[in-house]
């Protein structure tokens, strides 16, 4: 009988009157289950005393699913539904339902999940479980809650082909969708793991995923974090022994060596029926599905993750969709990243990374975030840090360097105007390469940090795209986009598509090519690059070359940048992890102005990579042609992506354009392209002009009302000078937190 015992689910055993009657009796004293199951049983390795809690909508799975799980972990598996509810109320849950009604059916319910205890075991939930706080609370406290999560349209075909007469909820007038949807607010509340389960997957393969899913879950050791410029075979003990992971790598912004961090084993790998599990969520719940991948839960758990992306997406972007597709011509599809409250594609980064900066540090430190910015990030920044509750202001500042006369008038009364009482906006007499330059060496002088530290007690920290965290949200919006363009029906799940982006920093374009290696067919990205085209005749020829090379003052400021930071990240994962080679080559950049690849790699690189430039004269013609067929008018780096992409593509699949910024964000060169003769110089006046077109996408909204409300505001200049930055940041300290 034990042997039976020990491979089956419960409920075969509960057919047999004593072990029926046995069992009455631990559910009448809570804490006798347990005990009672560890006479019979050796706890698995994987679980100990732990339980693994199966959660999910109804046709879910969970009972199949909780079977399997518990043979390959050779431990008992527990059916709330047959194994306690029905046994403990001599009647079946639907009988139960219909007897007490809706509300007093969950009361029941959670009384009885109240009373159950266990060790070592899987336990498959109710359907209703979730919506119990008290009984899950209590079951939570010695358990891991797996989440189950299926599709709502597989649910309801699954629903169809069985007569399912026990749904708590479903009553006339509210239709099962409704139910459904009702729900997830439940499972997003509990859970600790989520497991995607597709239509198709077979309960086998969904078991295997539960059991690797609770092994991650307990192991936070396999996700670290190296730098691009350290080598394993050169690492010492004490390098290895000294693991980061992803909290350390958000606070830490620069590796210590110069390089920047990147996972030590990748990213995550999604199936394709994960990703097409994924095709009808909404652009929030496929955030956290990929974020939850990214992030082990060690660092930040699931519940708090949830909270703070639904803070980050919820209600400050203007579109619901948050990141929405638009066909624009032929195959080109524009992906709209640019309804943030700043209107550039930098708010998916930054309205969410603040949040995790402040989950993630210890709290015993203050903490000074240095940003440069060509443009868009300085807004972004300003305004995504002075979003923290008032309690994480006391103790997170920021300072954002920008060139002075190398942004767009817009673009400066935006980082003026954001500003904030932690938040504060200093331009540069020099250009954006200088700005970028001089944080990372301020980075790397251990004198100064280490000063900052022992004098001040504060530390500082890096919101560029050289920070890690920066990229994940990036990568979101890339594979979102493809997902939209299944979902129309404009292409089938695994049928490629190219990407087209205007890029400088590379953080975007590599955040795209991240996504394909997680599993989106992306063919080819495309860079789309301005009058610095230093990333086009790279990727064409091998070379990277400064020699020479002055940065050129463009219509698109925002990719006026001559030395590529993240490009050093998309280096490190072709050379297969050679960080021996990533720092030579690097290093050779810094001193020499040049390197050149090895023939293999440039091979690699051009697997994946293409790239064009645009004039400014192409770049204005572009946004006169797109407006005069369409209506529609592109900002000036969308536009420079339109003319590359017009120039590269194959049209023979789709091509999907990011549109980084909102075009109202550009008045003067806008106004320009549409052939306005007089342009007055004030900048609300410029808005003001271009609403009276009427066009699509209309002025945005948040910049409006930014502009209205600064006027011209103040900021502190600076000379280019390292001492000068260096006592800008420690006067701004002692102003802030001392």
């Amino acid at each position: 009988m034990f042997h039976i015992f020990r491979y089956q689910p419960l409920r075969l055993i509960t057919q047999n009157s004593l072990s029926s009657m046995c069992l009455k009796l631990m559910l009448s004293r809570p804490v006798a289950f347990a005990p009672i199951w560890k006479s019979c049983f050796s706890s698995h390795s994987l679980l100990g005393k732990k339980n693994i809690i199966l959660m999910g909508p109804p046709c879910a799975g969970k009972t199949t699913i909780g079977r399997i799980v518990g043979q390959k972990l050779d431990c008992p598996v527990i059916d709330i539904d047959d194994d306690v509810l029905e046994t403990t109320w001599n009647m079946s849950v639907s009988e139960k339902l219909q007897d007490v009604g809706y509300e007093e059916f969950l009361e029941e319910e959670g009384k009885a999940l109240l009373k159950f205890s266990a060790s070592g075991s899987v336990i498959s939930l109710s359907r209703s479980n979730p919506m119990h706080a008290a009984g899950m609370q209590h079951i939570k406290k010695n358990g891991i809650v797996v989440y189950l999560d299926v599709p709502t349209t597989v649910i309801m075909s699954r629903l169809k082909s069985k007569e399912m007469n026990h749904i708590v909820g479903l009553s006339p007038g509210i239709s099962l969708k409704d139910v459904l949807q009702f729900r997830k607010q439940f499972y997003k509340r509990w859970f600790d793991i989520r497991v995607l389960c597709g239509g198709d997957v077979a309960a086998e393969v969904v078991a295997e995923q539960v059991i690797d899913a609770v092994k991650r879950y307990q192991d936070s050791e396999l996700e670290t974090f190296i730098s691009t410029r350290s080598s394993r075979s050169g690492r010492s003990m004490e390098e290895k022994s000294h693991k980061l992971y992803f909290s350390d790598v958000v606070t830490q912004g620069l590796a210590l060596d110069g390089g920047l961090f990147v996972p030590e084993k990748g990213l995550p790998k999604f199936t394709a029926e994960e990703w097409q599990g994924l095709i009808e969520a909404t652009y929030i719940e496929r955030a956290q599905v990929i974020l939850e991948r990214c992030i082990h839960p060690a660092d930040i758990p699931a519940s708090k993750l949830a909270e703070i992306i639904e803070t980050a997406y919820g209600e400050n972007f203007s579109c619901s969709k948050v990141a929405p597709v638009r066909h624009l011509a032929g195959n080109q599809f524009l992906l709209e990243l640019f309804h943030g409250p700043t209107a550039s594609f930098k708010d998916f980064a930054l309205q969410l990374v603040p949040h995790l900066f402040a989950y993630c540090i210890p709290r015993s430190c203050n903490y000074l975030i240095l940003v440069a910015t060509s443009g868009d990030t300085g807004s972004a920044v300003l305004d995504g840090f002075s979003r923290l509750h008032d309690t994480d202001k006391q103790r997170i500042a920021l300072v954002n360097f920008f060139p002075e006369d190398g942004v767009s008038p817009i673009q400066k009364s935006q980082m003026i105007g954001c500003q904030k009482e932690n938040a504060w906006s200093v331009g540069v007499k020099s250009d954006f390469d200088f700005c970028q330059t001089a944080i990372k060496q301020i980075f790397t002088n251990s004198d100064f940090t280490g000063f900052l530290t022992v004098e001040y007690g504060t530390a500082l920290a890096a919101a560029n795209s050289i920070n890690w965290a920066r990229l994940l949200p990036q990568i979101i919006y890339h594979a979102s986009a493809y997902l939209d363009l299944v979902h129309q029906g404009i292409t089938s799940f695994g049928s490629p598509v190219d990407i087209c982006i205007p890029t400088g920093n590379f953080g975007n374009m590599l955040a795209a090519f991240y996504a394909k290696t997680m599993g989106i067919p992306i063919r080819k990205c495309i860079v789309a690059s301005n009058e610095n085209n230093v990333l086009t005749d790279f990727i064409r020829t091998g070379v990277y070359d400064l020699r020479g090379r002055k940065l050129i003052s463009t219509f698109s400021p925002s990719v006026d940048i001559l030395k590529s930071s993240n490009l050093e990240r998309f280096l490190h994962l072709i050379a297969n992890e050679d960080g021996q080679l990533v720092t030579q080559l690097f290093n050779q950049l810094e001193n020499q102005g040049h390197f050149q690849l090895r023939k293999d790699l440039l091979g690699k690189l051009q697997q994946d990579l293409v790239a064009g430039w645009c004039s400014d004269e192409d770049c204005l013609a572009a946004i006169h042609s797109v407006y005069s067929t369409t209506g529609y008018i592109l900002d000036t780096h969308t536009a420079v992506a339109k003319v590359v992409a017009d120039r590269l593509q194959d049209r023979t699949c789709p091509i999907i354009i990011s549109s980084t910024a909102h075009y109202s964000k550009f008045a003067p060169a806008i106004l320009r392209a549409l052939r306005i003769a007089e342009i007055n110089q004030n900048p609300l006046s410029q808005l003001h002009l271009l609403s009276s077109y009427s066009a699509l996408p209309p002025i945005h909204w948040g910049l409006l009302e930014t502009l209205k409300k600064t006027g011209n505001g103040d900021h502190q200049v600076c000379a280019a000078d390292m001492s000068v930055l260096m006592f800008h940041i420690e006067t701004l300290i002692q102003n802030h937190f001392m």
